[in-house]
């Protein structure tokens, strides 16, 4: 059983910055992929990105490429979101999942077995 826990959402002016992490309770060496999925109020879960723990190639949705990047530390076991240049449109609950096998979408939410129980970001305009 892999338990996440996510920290460093917050409320962020338009155009600011904020980091987020992802810890694992144990050990990530089973863990094949994690990702960062977001809901807004009254929005589907949304993909927002994703890596791959062994060799840490990443995948962004088309919104957040060039302003977010995910990255890990296989050391602390925590993955990382850093959000740059953030818009209100950003304004969600995020939320980090690990996968321990190849996910066959890894867009989707059931390609992920365990999941944080998120961390609110707000972007004020």
């Amino acid at each position: 059983q892999v338990q996440l826990v996510e920290s460093g959402g917050g409320l962020v002016q338009a155009g600011g910055s904020l980091r987020l992490s992802c810890a694992a309770s144990k050990p990530t060496a089973r863990i094949h992929t994690m990702a960062w999925f977001r809901q807004a109020p009254g929005k589907e879960r949304e993909f927002v990105g994703r890596i791959a723990w062994s060799g840490g190639s990443t995948y962004y949705t088309d919104s957040v490429k060039g302003r977010f990047t995910i990255s890990r530390d296989n050391a602390k076991n925590t993955m990382y979101l850093q959000m740059n240049s953030l818009k209100p449109e950003d304004t969600a609950g995020y939320y980090c999942a690990a996968a321990i096998v190849s996910p066959l979408w890894p867009r989707t939410e059931r390609s992920y077995g365990y999941w944080g129980q998120g961390t609110q970001v707000t972007v004020s305009s």
